[in-house]
This record gives C-alpha cells, structure tokens and sequence, in this order.
C-alpha cells in the first residue's frame, strides 16, 4: 500500500500515513494537498514533536566530598560543582604542607573563604607530616613523591567519603596544572573501588585563570609553593638536586 508523505502547519515533516487516512483529513478539511508527486498532504495544525530528553547531569543531587588542598584552589573548584547541582562538602587534610606556619596560614584562608561562602568543611585533626616524610623517604624526586603525596591525602578522602555515606569524592588537585591528572586518576579510581566511593575525575585546568581571578577578588592568601619542604626549596633553587620533572598524562 502507498504511503502519503504528511507535513504539519509548519512543514515539519510527520509520520506517513496511508491514502485512506490521507483522503480522511483532506474530506475533513482538516489537511490540503501540496504535492502530488510524492503524494503530500500539509494539516492545518502544528504538531509538537516529542523533544529529546536532557541528558541528567552525574553530578545533580549528588553528595561529593571534596578534598580541598588551599583556598584558591576551592574557588573556582566548589562554584563549579555546586553550579553542576553537586552539594559538596570540603575536606581539609594535607600533611604534605610544611612548615607548620605555613600549613596553619592555608587552612585559616580556606576556614575564612569556607565562612564567606556558606562551605561545610570536615578538618582533620592530625598534622601526619610525620608519616608524610616517612613515606616518601628514598623516593624525593618531583613525581615520585607526588605520588605518594596524592595516595596519602586521596585515601583519607576516600574513607572519609565512605564512612559519612558521601556519593562520590573530588580533589581541587584537578585544577592545577602543576599536579599530574593522570596519576590522580588512577589512584582516585583504585581508591574509590577500594573503599567503595566513586572518584569524581574531570580535568579542570580551563578554570585555572579564573580560580586566580576569584583569590585576588576574595583576598584570599596565594602561596608561592606546591606544599612540601622539598617544593619550596625547588621553587628557590633551579638546580636542586630533586627538581626532575617527569611527563604529566
């Protein structure tokens, strides 16, 4: 059976529908003929078709731990996530940073931005700078002991996010162009599926100039170091002896 091409009062084209029906409508008044070659009827009617259905974001309703490493890195980070419907909750735990001042200057910068901006802030109570230096004995090279860094400051993340019930865990790592992504994912992931909290991976670096805009807008303190002691002398000095810099993923 011939089928008749049907266009809406707009034009838009609509399901076919047989000659019999076609002959209906036109009976009816209710559709004209505009071609006859293909056989094409046009309805008077405009019919609204069915509209695809957004794609729900992954991070709407979701409860995400962030782990926070400064103030700066939280601006643009916590902005970005609450505007993707996440309700983040910060955690506060980087013994990587030394010294003691300077680890006590950040924290007070993300307690004042956390207070500004209505941000609930989980601190860790213990400095482990102890167990950091104890980890990354033997292995101070640039990468080498990053990595270390990360799993130490990501496994706190990830049980802390599986012990409060959290949906998924975060870092403000992500936006530094400084850490390497790949590695970070790696052990964001295997800590996730160890602790049973999913890791919250996205390359966030395209707000990096924007996270510095919003520091200097909130009079936030901006350090000149990663964290570690071993950073800062590399900061100072060109040729430190740990300044090996290995290829970011």
């Amino acid at each position: 059976m011939s089928r008749v091409i049907v266009l809406d009062g707009e034009g838009k084209r609509l399901a076919d529908c047989t000659r019999e029906r076609a002959e209906t409508l036109l009976a009816s008044g209710r559709a004209k003929v505009v071609s006859a070659d293909p056989f094409t009827i046009q309805l008077d009617a405009v019919v609204p078709l069915p509209q695809p259905k957004a794609e729900e974001d992954p991070l709407r309703g979701k409860r995400l731990l962030l782990h926070i490493c400064c103030g700066p890195c939280a601006t643009f980070t916590v902005r970005y996530f609450r505007e993707r419907g996440a309700e983040v909750t910060g955690y506060w735990y980087n013994p990587n940073i030394h010294p003691y001042s300077e680890y006590l200057k950040r924290r007070e910068t993300l307690a004042r931005y956390a207070e500004e901006i209505g941000l609930s802030v989980f601190w860790e109570a213990r400095y482990d700078a102890v167990e950091f230096f104890r980890r990354v004995a033997g292995h101070e090279a640039f990468g080498e002991r990053c990595a270390l860094c990360y799993h130490l400051r990501l496994e706190g993340a990830a049980r802390f996010a599986a012990e409060g019930g959290f949906d998924l865990f975060s870092t403000t790592l992500l936006i530094s162009p400084y850490q390497n992504l790949r590695a970070i994912r790696a052990l964001g992931e295997e800590l996730g599926s160890l602790y049973g909290t999913p890791f919250y991976f996205e390359n966030l670096r395209r707000g990096f100039a924007e996270h510095h805009r919003l520091a200097e807008e909130h009079g936030l303190y901006r350090q000149r170091y990663c964290g570690c002691l071993y950073s800062e002398w590399e900061s100072l000095d060109p040729n430190a002896p740990t300044r090996r810099r290995p290829r970011d993923g």
